[in-house]
């Protein structure tokens, strides 16, 4: 086996959640902890104040019957009130368990009734609506509505003075308490219920302030969902622990002109996102000089991007700036950072960079990467069978992600369920050339590549829709780009790129046969895309079935326009379809 750790040590450690909060509360007690947009202004409340209110919905949670190791699900998007909500969950002893805020009724039941939380609160009517039939111990409204359930607790009756607020929070909960239960995204298939403790999510902070230069003057312009570990763990927790502003992203990362609007009124000094959303302000940013001036202004630090690498192309707009681009690696196993990237070191396609402090990383015969460290979890919650796989005997997690040790880092290669196999027993390793798919070709959204048990490979391509309906030459990173304008012009456009795809792929087994461009999204909505937008593979690969057929030869009738390519042929046999 071969081992990567840091060369730096782990920081002191704070001991749980409120002592970190009462110690800010006092070190920073007028400086502003969290704003939101109101009336096109952002307005926010200090860490004095956020401190009392933290105080005293604790104190009247525990009026109401709530109990140290208690769990209360938060089904709501970000907001202040479910920061309050959590942290005074958290440091009162209880149990946060943050859920997307667009779950269905029938997703939102079965991790309320797989978690057992005796508390619920909710954002508004929407979440309350879809919720409300479970009729928890206590149902607590963020919003105010008109309800007759016996059960219901406003907020804002929370944040009443109690004589219970002074005691309310447990300063003496050891670090090894369980404080967090968060549910990963599921891309494999029914998510799991991860268990956190303080030391879980406080031992990152100690490491990452070994090496990040963060504090009370730094701006975040956050819109990462709280309920995933990149948002509500590794961002959230980088501002609080060093007493920076969370400035609520009013358009939660949807609209690339309002959040440039927001990022000309809070100049953040770094900002945490996904390469979809850099792509969409990099792209307007190089439609306006103005905006191009205001976007990579004097005062960013760095831009961080994790959940997929982020193409060459965008992070040689910052790097030409100076704007240093970090990539880390880490799974909600993990709270969730486990390497980040050098911003001194030229960027390599897959490396993920050196472990963070305190993390120790080695790599199986196999490829599969196992972690050690304060940071991994205590275990699954009522899961037996993933516990009993998850950790070596001698106490390593396995992530499931398969790579190699580099002279630069860890670098990934793909995940360990994401591997096939062809007829011929060769192993397809598919993540490989997605991403050679996706940096190709910006008209091309998510690519997928599947062939377990056939003869050879096939792929999945989804079209950016946006860029095909206003295609600019200018944004094409391939030089002679044909600036395709339709689904069929991008079919024919295609096939000379996946065709050079192929060719650089050394295992002649590895090349895909046929292609096909369908006319359709992936989605939050339709379950073929994980809350924090990752693929969810297997969820694709059962809307998309007799999609996959057809390119196997079979004649199943699909709703949407297609485009199928073949690749095993010099000439060029395009074909579209409409069935």
């Amino acid at each position: 086996m071969l081992y990567l750790e840091s060369d730096k040590k782990l920081g002191t450690v704070v001991h749980n959640i409120a002592t970190l909060l009462e110690r800010n509360s006092i070190l920073f007690a007028d400086k502003m902890i969290y704003a939101e947009k109101h009336n096109g202004n952002y307005k926010g409340i200090t860490w004095k104040d956020f401190y009392k209110n933290v105080q005293n919905i604790a104190g009247n949670l525990k009026r109401h019957g709530f109990e140290s190791g208690d769990k209360m699900m938060v089904y709501s998007p970000n907001r202040l009130e479910m920061l309050e909500m959590e942290m005074a969950v958290m440091a009162s002893g209880g149990i946060s368990v943050p859920i997307f805020a667009y779950f269905h009724t029938e997703t939102a039941t079965l991790l309320f009734k797989h978690s057992d939380a005796r508390f619920i609160a909710v954002a508004g009517d929407l979440q309350y609506n879809r919720i409300r039939h479970l009729q928890p111990e206590k149902l607590i409204l963020f919003d105010k509505l008109e309800t007759s359930d016996k059960n219901i607790l406003f907020f804002d009756a929370l944040l009443a003075d109690t004589p219970q607020a002074k005691d309310a929070l447990v300063f003496d909960a050891p670090p090894d308490a369980i404080c967090l239960n968060m549910y990963t995204s599921g891309t494999m298939g029914t998510p799991k219920c991860v268990q956190l403790t303080h030391q879980n999510i406080l031992s990152q902070q100690a490491a990452l302030g070994q090496i990040w230069n963060l504090d009370e003057h730094d701006r975040f312009l956050s819109y990462l969902p709280w309920h995933h570990s990149f948002g509500g763990i590794f961002e959230r927790f980088s501002a609080l622990y060093n007493g920076a502003t969370i400035y609520l992203e009013s358009s939660y990362g949807k609209d690339p002109k309002e959040i440039m609007t927001n990022w000309k009124l809070i100049q953040p000094t770094l900002f945490l996102s996904v390469p979809k959303v850099y792509q969409s302000l990099v792209d307007l940013a190089k439609s306006d000089s103005e905006i191009e001036k205001l976007f990579y202004h004097s005062g960013l630090k760095f831009v961080f991007t994790a959940a997929a690498p982020l193409p060459s192309n965008i992070s040689a707009e910052f790097e030409k700036r100076n704007v240093s681009v970090v990539e880390g690696w880490g799974l909600t196993e993990t709270s969730p950072c486990c390497t980040l990237t050098d911003p001194s070191i030229k960027r390599e396609n897959g490396v993920v960079g050196k472990p963070i402090p305190g993390v120790r990383i080695r790599v199986t015969d196999d490829g599969e990467i196992e972690v050690k460290g304060p940071h991994v979890m205590k275990s699954y919650y009522h899961n037996n069978e993933a516990n009993s796989t998850a950790f070596t005997p001698d106490g390593w997690y396995r992530t499931g992600d398969v790579g190699q040790i580099v002279d630069s880092g860890l670098k990934l290669i793909t995940r360990k369920d994401r591997i096939f196999k062809l007829t011929n027993g060769e192993k397809v390793i598919p993540t490989e050339m997605e991403a050679l798919i996706q940096a190709k070709c910006h008209y091309i959204t998510f690519a997928m590549i599947v062939g377990e048990g056939s003869e050879y490979p096939v792929a999945l391509l989804f079209p950016n829709k946006k860029a095909l309906d206003h295609p600019n030459y200018e944004l094409s990173p391939e030089e002679g780009c044909f600036c395709p304008r339709s689904l069929n012009e991008l079919g024919k456009c295609l096939h000379g790129c996946l065709h050079d795809t192929n060719c650089g792929l050394a295992q002649k087994f590895s090349k895909i046969k046929y292609a096909m461009v369908i006319d359709d999204e992936l989605s939050i909505e339709n379950n073929t895309l994980t809350p924090s937008m990752k693929v969810a593979p297997k969820k694709v690969m059962e809307a998309y079935k007799a999609h996959i057929e057809n390119l196997y030869g079979a004649k199943n009738k699909i709703s949407e326009e297609v485009y199928v390519i073949r690749l095993d042929t010099e000439e060029k046999i395009n074909k579209k379809i409409e069935i």
